[in-house]
Order: C-alpha cells, then structure tokens, then sequence
C-alpha cells in the first residue's frame, strides 16, 4: 500500500512541475493574469499534497504497525489523491475553459469537494499519529 502511496506522490510531484512550467511558459501568453493566478495555485496544491503523499508512505513505512493504523494512512493517502484532482483538476479546467462555455457551472462546485478531501486526508492523518503509541 505504501509503495502506491509513494509513487502516486512523486507522481504528482512530477507532474506539478511539468504543470508549472507550462503554467510559466506556454499558458501565460493565453490566459489573463487572473486565470494564471488559479492555476498556479491548483498545481501549488497539488505539488503540497505530492509531497505529503510521499512523506505518509514514509510515515508508514516506519510507523504503521497495526491493522487500523494501516487502513486510516490508506484513508489518509485516498483522500489527498481524490483531493488533488478534484482541487487542482478543478482549477486547471477553471483556467482552460472559458467563462461562457455552460460547463463552467459544473466545475466550480468540484474545488471545494476536493478541499473536503484535503481536509479529511490531514484529519485521519493526524489521528493515527494522536493515538500512536511509542513504547520507548
């Protein structure tokens, strides 16, 4: 599981940079100052939850020794991957499509979905590691 974890977060990683660059590049000569702005903040957040994917695994690798820690680490991880597309996935179509296309309306609704799963994958992430017991 961890190892799912791990490469789904230096996915994200990767790909936020390939994101980025496009952002800084090619995109900026298209879109406004305004529509540049929420990009970048949708592959800001997924770089963040990229490199919290990454560190979970390693949490875990390390730390999940028990069957109920493992499953609320894989809740954890499940919730940051679902948030990273529908936060930042949100954010790109945002940028791309254009304000009178009638899709629009169905995308905005979908960022705070994904900030929900932010919220959930930091909430089980933190109750595994409040109920951790050390034994040294």
């Amino acid at each position: 599981m961890y190892r799912k974890i791990l490469l789904a977060g230096l996915g994200f990683c990767l790909f936020a940079v390939v994101l980025g660059a496009f952002g800084a590049h090619a995109l900026k000569a298209i879109v406004s100052v305004e529509k540049l702005q929420i990009f970048e903040t949708g592959v800001r957040y997924q770089f963040l939850h990229g490199l919290a994917l990454i560190a979970l695994s390693l949490y875990g690798m390390q730390n999940a020794d028990k069957m109920g820690e493992q499953k609320a680490l894989g809740w954890a991880g499940h919730f940051f991957m679902l948030g990273t597309f529908f936060f930042s996935g949100s954010l790109y179509l945002l940028t791309l499509v254009s304000a009178d296309h009638p899709f629009i309306h169905f995308i905005g609704p979908i960022t705070p979905l994904g900030g929900l799963c932010f919220i959930l994958g930091w909430s089980f992430w933190i109750r595994v590691v409040f109920l951790h017991k050390v034994d040294k």
